[in-house]
């Protein structure tokens, strides 16, 4: 019978739409199970065939858990905010939101035409305002809350704000900015701006000045993993640090807890040593150094009796307390603002350029520049505490502001970094650990030693060492141990306009949070998507964009009077908001009350498995939990992690297709800029783009070795004439002016022929993949020239009559024209070959490169699997007993299958799949026992083809909850052995031997056995091995 997969997957598809098969009830009658994906941002260029890998892999493992009786959550929805809207809006002045409509209905139909079961009336979109709504509540959760380290929890802003009214700061164990000191009485006194002022030192939304990563093109801030090679993800624009008023979420707080969840979960280790590597958590001192002429007496022994303030001492963290005395100068960050107050007169200049020279790096790259030292004196000394030397204090960009204080004490005889900047600038090295390495030409960083030229620490390991220093710090009064964590709080605020707006008006220049019931606050429209001419953010363009306190209303910005109408902050969200909570909004999605009701959140909990790429370690994945605790904090949620179990899925690869541009020049004369043109007319007669096949490069040219980049022709140097050249300038009157330049158009005539040879370069180009013909290396070459205007007149190099391209995998991406579109596959291959075909190339978790030719295979098996059905064009299935070979073929099936899904190895549940179809085809099987559980096992993985053949076998409702067949293992059981017969080591035969038989049975059959007669030929059996079910050995 034919297998038409297109009218099948229509059908059915059209049939779950109607039917709503895949709609989640609420109830609580069954166990829940919640699968999801990381939802997509719908950009214009849909999917490729990359994008659907984890979406196939979840809707396999939520299917499965349907047929296994859950109540199955697989929801999906947008992370539609972004900055590829905004830009696009832009160049064209077409609102956001309408391409983002537009995308998410490209992105719905490819979706649904791969047969997903998500429950698509749950879908969300960040940026709509009903869901933003809730975005913009939690916001004001966080900004009305602050952290307790005694309860260690987030808690409502009141309840500091009746601390402070009893007791003002005193035993207060806060998560703060600064730390602060006042009575209640001194609180009490306060006005309300300052009290507000106050606050925010504490709220776990707060504006700080911050050092951020500005991007001048895209005209906002941008978060560390929104940055590559110091320039923006997206766009590829240069990325400074600037210091600006920032909205800030104190994930810090939070540090210790996001560690120790880690345990808790299962997720990929590379993923978890990702974050806590981010979140940095690490043990020491912090420790204060007095500044030379502070007027302090500076001596550690006396420093209890001093009040040093912040301008007259450098205060450090360091996890290495026991080395100071190897302390020889000191390094602060560019940023930090003690730089200002010790940078003398005289270094002003060069300290100046130093730190303007510093802000065109970000983070990251000061981070992984390693390698490259440079510093400015600052012309101040500090003092070393224990060894009372005078210290020099620099400023240098590996020394970062938002990692412990952003000043080090600098011990080079034992960090690598401080030894490259002492070597650089001349500075003292003290060895003060014990070992055999000169430290003077390499720093010896091991803590696997002694102290030594350490006074009191002399001879003590590390561990007493530092144990014993840190008791000396605390003592003289100079400093604590204590523990610290890289990771910074997150900027929360972007200059753009297509996000969220922040719920905030502003009153005296504070912040105060809109009402609940004016929410949502909704995206003024405005003129231009730029920023103001003020510098203000695009929202600054907005005419009706003001907050009317008496009136509880927006108005027009006009109104503006400081009195009773009040500006609106004009920052957006960033694009981590809506993703960091929307995982919780599918249990509820359209609930105008809550953002999900608790009995809700309580009964589907966590993500039982979660599915998305790697690239979202230190971010989503990171604010996310975040957020997840900070709602559990405040009683909004029970459960304690957002992500129970946790899959990157690898990448789908691309096969690139690339072409090579002939450019040839001239080696043995100056650099003439005319010459690659001039070269490509002598020798191709052609002005236009020349292009060589693939295997010509390598046949014809060879590479000189003194330039890896250029090529030597094998014959057009022979053939080459410097004076044939000379004559076809003149006689074509090539380039003529540019020529003159030279002094003569008898320019080359100068040179000597055998100093002169023609060298190529083959710039490799990538083609799109589509210009190949069917599955070959082939390119089309017509095709090519209407490809681009560029290459309308191209001329190629073949090689027997053809132009092969060379090919290479690469990540799939548009930019690299080898895209392949599902929409295309679907229609040739259908929605099951696709699926099965994807989860057939290999591991989950692995990158494996995409190959169409491999389709026909799948495709194959599903005809075969389509035809156990029929007999020829007639639907034709028995009622008769299977044999219990066929019940051995379906319930080695189900194990092998219930094994791999539950260890998503989906690849070998493919194969399997098509193992057991050969073996029933072979045995020409059609029985309902057995066809009939075969559709509901593969039914995950192709569920249009299984729906059909399921309501053909007179089933009326969906295969879908249909009962996971039961693994009966007795089926299983081997009733016949097939024994290896060996002599003196050496297997003769086999024989067919019943399973249940003992060894003296099987003695006295295999002696009676001719075939072991005639191996003996007359022999005497010294001993008879038999190891039951797997051999048989006559040693004679």
């Amino acid at each position: 019978m034919f297998y038409d997969h297109q009218q099948i997957e229509k059908k059915w598809q059209k049939y779950w739409e109607d039917n709503q098969t895949y709609k989640t009830s609420d109830s609580t009658d069954k166990p829940k199970f919640y699968v999801l994906d990381m939802f997509p941002y719908p950009s214009g260029a849909g999917l490729h065939v990359g994008h659907p890998l984890g979406y196939i892999a979840s809707d396999i493992y939520a299917r499965f858990k349907r047929h296994q009786g859950f109540n199955v959550l697989h929801p999906v929805g947008y992370d539609s905010f972004g900055l590829p809207a905004e830009q696009y809006a832009i160049q064209t002045g077409t609102h956001p939101a309408i391409t983002t409509e537009q995308n998410i209905t490209r992105y719905e139909e490819q979706l649904r035409k791969i047969g997903f079961s998500f429950d698509w009336s749950r879908e969300v979109r960040t940026s709509d305002a009903s869901y933003y709504k809730w975005t913009q509540w939690i916001f004001i959760q966080l900004f009305h809350s602050w952290y307790n380290k005694d309860t260690d929890k987030a808690e409502s802003i009141d309840t500091l704000i009746q601390h402070f009214e009893e007791k003002g700061t005193g035993g207060l164990n806060a998560n703060q900015n600064e730390e602060l000191n006042f009575t209640s009485n001194e609180w009490k006194n306060k006005s309300e701006i300052e009290k507000e002022e106050m606050l925010l030192n504490y709220r776990l939304a707060f504006r700080a000045e911050t050092t951020v990563n500005w991007c001048p093109a895209l005209g906002t801030v941008l978060a560390n993993d929104e940055i590559k090679d110091g320039k923006s993800e997206r766009g590829g624009y240069p990325v400074f640090q600037k210091k600006m008023m920032q909205w800030s979420m104190r994930i810090s707080a939070y540090s210790e807890r996001l560690l120790q969840g880690l345990k808790t979960l299962d997720w990929p280790q590379p993923l978890k040593d990702a974050q806590e590597y981010w979140i940095g958590k690490s043990q020491g001192a912090q420790v204060r150094f007095l500044v030379n002429g502070s007027q302090l007496i500076v001596d550690g022994k006396e420093a209890n009796n001093q009040q040093p303030t912040t301008n007259n001492y450098i205060e450090v963290f360091t996890t290495r307390p026991d080395t100071i005395f190897g302390a020889t100068f000191m390094v602060l960050a560019p940023e930090n603002p003690l730089v200002q107050n010790l940078t003398t007169q005289e270094q002003k200049t060069e300290v100046d350029n130093y730190i303007e020279e510093t802000s065109k790096k970000t983070e990251r790259d000061r981070m992984a520049d390693v390698k490259n030292v440079s510093g400015a004196f600052t012309g101040s000394y500090a003092i070393n505490p224990f060894t009372g030397k005078n210290i020099p204090v620099y400023i240098s960009d590996y020394v970062l502001m938002g990692y412990g204080t952003g000043a080090v004490m600098a011990v080079p005889a034992h960090d690598e970094r401080d030894h490259r900047f002492a070597k650089k600038f001349n500075l003292e090295i003290i060895k003060v650990v014990e070992s055999d390495v000169d430290v003077q030409e390499e720093a010896y960083d091991s803590k696997d030693s002694v102290c030594v030229n350490s006074d009191f620490l002399n001879g003590l390991n590390y561990k007493d060492a530092k144990s014993k220093i840190i008791a000396e710090i605390e003592n003289n009064g100079i400093g604590h141990g204590t523990t610290n964590y890289r990771q910074r709080d997150a900027i929360f605020s972007r200059q753009r306009y297509w996000g969220e707006p922040v719920p905030i008006y502003y009153k005296d220049g504070m912040p105060y949070t809109l009402p609940n019931s004016a929410l949502p606050l909704e995206l003024p429209e405005v003129e231009k998507y730029l920023p103001t001419e003020d510098g203000d953010p695009p929202l600054g363009n907005a005419k009706t964009f003001a907050w009317d306190e008496a009136n509880q209303k927006v108005v027009d910005t006009d109104l503006i009077d400081d009195k009773t109408v009040f500006p609106l902050e004009l920052s957006t969200m960033p694009g981590w908001a809506g993703s960091s909570w929307y995982f919780l909004r599918y249990m509820d999605p359209n609930d105008d009350e809550v953002f999900a009701k608790k009995e809700l959140t309580d009964y589907w909990g966590q993500v039982d498995l979660y599915i998305g790429g790697s690239e979202h370690a230190t971010g989503h994945l990171l604010y996310s939990r975040f957020w997840n605790m900070f709602l559990k904090d405040r009683g909004y949620i029970e459960q304690n992690e957002p992500f129970q179990k946790l899959i990157n899925q690898g990448m789908i690869l691309g096969m690139s297709a690339f072409v090579y541009r002939v450019q040839h020049f001239l080696v043995g004369i100056p650099e003439h800029p005319y010459v690659s043109n001039v070269l490509n007319e002598f020798i191709y007669k052609t002005k236009d783009q020349v292009f060589i096949s693939k295997n010509l490069k390598d046949k014809d040219f060879e590479y000189d070795h003194s330039d890896y980049k250029s090529y030597i022709s094998k014959s057009l140097n022979k053939e080459f004439d410097i004076n044939e050249l000379n004559r076809f300038i003149k006689e074509n009157k090539l380039f003529n002016t540019e020529i003159e330049e030279f002094g003569s158009d008898e320019y080359f005539n100068q040179f000597k022929q055998n100093e002169i040879f023609i060298h190529t370069h083959f710039t490799p180009i990538h083609v799109d993949v589509s210009l190949l013909k069917g599955t070959t290396d082939e390119l089309d070459t017509e095709a090519f020239k209407t490809w681009r205007p560029d290459y309308a007149d191209a001329e190629f190099i073949l090689e027997d009559g053809k132009y092969i391209t060379g090919r290479e995998v690469e990540k799939m991406s548009k930019s690299k024209y080898n895209v392949v579109n599902p929409d295309d596959i679907c229609n040739e291959y259908g929605a099951d070959g696709l699926r099965l075909y994807e989860m057939f190339l290999g591991p989950l978790e692995q990158s494996k490169p995409w190959n169409t030719q491999g389709l026909s295979g799948v495709y194959g098996f599903l005809k075969k699997f389509w035809n156990l059905y029929f007999n020829g064009d007639t639907f034709e299935v028995s009622d008769e007993e299977p044999t219990k070979a066929e019940f051995k073929i379906l319930h080695t099936l189900i194990k092998k299958v219930l094994f791999d899904i539950e260890n998503f190895s989906f690849n070998t549940s493919v194969s399997s799949f098509m193992i057991a179809v050969n073996e029933l085809q072979k045995l020409k099987c059609n029985k309902r026992a057995i066809l009939e559980p075969l559709a509901v096992i593969i039914s995950p993985y192709a569920p249009h083809i299984c729906e059909e053949v399921w309501n053909l076998l007179g089933n009326n409702s969906s295969i879908e909850f249909e009962k996971f067949p039961i693994l009966d293992e007795a089926y299983l059981v081997e009733d016949e052995i097939d024994y290896p017969v060996s002599f003196n080591g050496k297997m003769k035969f086999k024989i067919k031997l019943s399973a249940d038989l003992g060894k003296e049975e099987v003695e006295k059959i295999i002696l009676e056995n001719e075939d072991a007669r005639r191996h003996l030929d007359g022999k005497t059996v010294k001993n008879f091995i038999f190891v039951p079910k797997k051999i048989i050995n006559i040693v004679s």
